[in-house]
């Protein structure tokens, strides 16, 4: 490839198992496993919001609970997200033994902490403002509490990959963040940037006009303009232009559509769409309450019925739903 040229993966569409009754029940979350994360000794202040915990720090108020209830739904995105992409890690092609991995937003570390199995020679630091990371990991493994948008206190030309991921909502500059990983990424190493879709779609069932997988999702798009941290970064080429801009050489952008509920007749996929609804139905009220309350000032009730709603559609097997996911790579030159 062309080192100057960009490489586009589309998704492709989901066969559906050929028996798809409507289901409004939830999956059975026992049958699956998660994980909880142990808090790290922190004197961060916590915000308490309809009985949800959020960090708060100097720079960031963070739209998302941190507490237990919403660190198991992460993970089990992690293991949806690692499914989809067939078992990969990293996508980029970096060397066999890298010698630092930086994961930006490492969250409960989970990405980290597979990471540094994989690879057990190499530094792995996972950074996040939240200290809900496990105490016990492998050795060549650590996490630090620092917040991205303050200045960075690596050293440049330092890293192998940085990883960064679901930090939609969060950035308040993407051309700045990709130029700080540039600066901070040795020659001919690698960022990796993952983002997931807000709206819920299908390619099976048309969807009457304010439904409300698009009513939501308009909310969250226009709570993102409201605080200047946009929710669509995985829309269209965003990440794969910005990259680009920045610097980077040898861009790849891949596409997949991330299932939800059991309806593919892929093995693979129902797996993902088993994990991701579970997570949904975990993770929902605490993913969209602060920002239709505090943001968007929804009443209550208002936005507690929206959470209701979403929970209905979403567990209707017949809708065939799917969301986009969007990961970029892409090379610093070398010197």
């Amino acid at each position: 490839m062309d080192s100057q040229s960009t490489e586009y993966i589309p998704a492709t569409a989901i066969e559906a198992d050929e028996i798809a009754p409507e289901e409004v029940e939830a999956l059975d979350d026992e049958t699956l496993a998660s994980s909880t994360a142990s808090l790290s000794e922190s004197i961060l202040e916590y915000r308490r919001l309809n009985g949800r915990t959020y960090q708060s720090t100097k720079t960031t108020d963070y739209w998302a609970p941190n507490d237990k209830q919403q660190n198991e739904g992460l993970d089990l995105i992690h293991h949806a997200l690692l499914k989809l992409f067939n078992d990969e890690l990293v996508l980029a092609p970096i060397a066999d033994t890298p010698e630092r991995i930086l994961d930006i937003g490492t969250g409960t570390g989970i990405w980290a902490t597979d990471v540094g199995e994989q690879y057990p020679k190499t530094e792995v630091i996972g950074t996040d403002i939240s200290p809900i990371q496990p105490s016990w990991v492998s050795p060549n493994v650590k996490f630090i509490i620092e917040d991205f948008l303050s200045p960075w206190t690596w050293p440049e030309n330092h890293f192998d990959l940085i990883h960064l991921r679901s930090l939609y909502g969060v950035i308040p500059d993407l051309a700045e963040l990709y130029a700080t990983s540039l600066r901070h990424t040795k020659p001919g190493g690698w960022v990796q940037h993952l983002e997931m879709e807000t709206l819920i779609e299908s390619d099976h069932v048309r969807f009457p006009p304010g439904h409300v997988f698009q009513k939501v999702a308009d909310l969250t798009y226009a709570a993102g303009d409201r605080i200047g941290r946009s929710f669509r970064l995985a829309q269209g080429h965003i990440l794969r232009d910005a990259m680009t801009a920045a610097g980077f050489v040898d861009v790849v952008e891949v596409k997949r559509k991330a299932p939800m509920h059991s309806w593919p007749r892929d093995p693979r996929l129902r797996d993902v769409g088993t994990f991701l609804q579970t997570a949904f139905d975990e993770s929902l009220e605490g993913l969209v309450m602060f920002m239709l309350t505090q943001i968007m000032a929804l009443e209550q009730a208002e936005a507690q019925q929206l959470v209701v709603d979403m929970r209905r559609e979403s567990r209707k097997r017949s809708n065939y739903s799917w969301f986009q996911v969007t990961v970029v790579y892409g090379r610093k030159p070398e010197a």
